[in-house]
């Protein structure tokens, strides 16, 4: 029988900011099918001409208000830094634009969820481009639990530790007070939140060993789950290796019938009673990926492929911006934690 249904539309989409790591979202934007991106603002004119020639898109703006007025686009993809976020997001929302916002999704709660009341009020998706728990690995981890392989987990530790130097490409990191907890660390809070469940409580401490940056660069944070499990969330840019996993996560869990273990390389250790096995959980080489970053980038395609297939059949995005507001607390009581050192009840 000949399928005589219409294909989905082809969606617009406008892309603000075009530094380092917006060219990712770019790549993988035009590596997906049913997406267009067809418009760029920043306000760096000379950043902004070179990203328009790289990705052959002509309609460029310096000016955002300008840009959404000009423009009938489906989506506003978020890639600035952060005290520009509830700007953005809300002229997308006056418009009825849905938006994707990096993370964090702002400077404060209190402007967070400004923006999530905002697209609310708009009826139009937003979602935080949240795509740690989006890589291949993390989602290999969650399906072992899904299928009961080591039982009901009890204990997670999540680990990024790394000596890579992350200020040469991106030197604003360098400058704020606050560093790895909101750069870093609220994609492991996230993962955590994605593996073992939301938090109850939280205690953390963060240290500055590189004495030239103003903001921590290592922090530990311990989080209670409400189901009563413990996750520790380790991360470090002072870390000196033999061979430094970066930019991988390493993630250990406990469950009352075995253990998983991923390990460097990219490696799945599964162990339980009934046998032992390991899983290639690699990412893709996609091809316009390179090395250390594939595992990242491959995460930015499988996000923005969730988004299109949520803006094709209007379903809620996972890391829709209510969830996130949940993350971004957590990431708001680790640093009221280690500035009060006491534990915090997460509400």
């Amino acid at each position: 029988m000949t399928n005589t249904g219409s294909s989905p539309k082809i969606l617009h989409g406008a892309v603000v900011g075009c530094g380092f790591f917006a060219l990712n979202q770019l790549e993988a934007w035009r590596a997906l099918d049913g997406v267009e991106i067809v418009a760029l603002c920043d306000t760096n004119e000379t950043r902004l001409a070179e990203t328009g020639a790289r990705f052959g898109i002509t309609r460029l703006y310096t000016d955002i208000e300008a840009l959404l007025d000009d423009e009938a686009i489906d989506f506003l993809d978020i890639a600035t830094t952060p005290p520009s976020h509830r700007i953005l997001v809300e002229a997308a929302a006056r418009r009825g634009v849905a938006a994707i916002c990096q993370k964090p999704i702002a400077p404060s709660l209190a402007d967070a969820r400004a923006m999530v009341e905002a697209m609310a009020t708009s009826g139009r998706p937003f979602m935080i481009h949240e795509n740690f728990r989006w890589q291949t690995p993390v989602l290999a981890l969650k399906a072992q639990i899904a299928e009961g392989a080591v039982g009901l987990p009890f204990w997670c530790r999540i680990s990024f530790r790394s000596g890579y130097d992350v200020y040469a490409q991106q030197p604003y990191l360098a400058k704020g007070e606050r560093f790895i907890i909101e750069d870093l660390g609220i994609h492991l809070l996230d993962v955590a939140r994605f593996l073992m469940g939301d938090v109850a409580s939280l205690w953390a401490r963060t240290q500055r060993v590189n004495e030239t940056i103003k903001g921590e660069d290592v922090a530990t944070i311990m989080l209670g789950h409400v189901n009563g499990t413990t996750s520790v969330i380790d991360c470090s840019y002072a870390s000196t290796f033999e061979r430094d996993p970066f930019p991988q996560t390493l993630i250990e869990i406990d469950g009352t019938s075995g253990s998983l273990r991923l390990t460097q390389d990219y490696k799945l250790l599964v162990m339980n009673k009934s046998s032992d096995r390991t899983l290639d959980v690699t990412p893709l080489l996609l091809d316009w990926a390179q090395k250390p970053w594939f595992n990242i980038q491959e995460s930015v395609l499988n996000i923005q492929r969730h988004w299109v297939k949520c803006l094709q059949t209007e379903a809620e995005p996972f890391t829709n911006g209510r969830d996130n507001l949940k993350t971004f607390a957590l990431v708001e009581a680790a640093y009221e934690s280690a500035s009060a050192g006491r534990i915090i009840e997460v509400s």
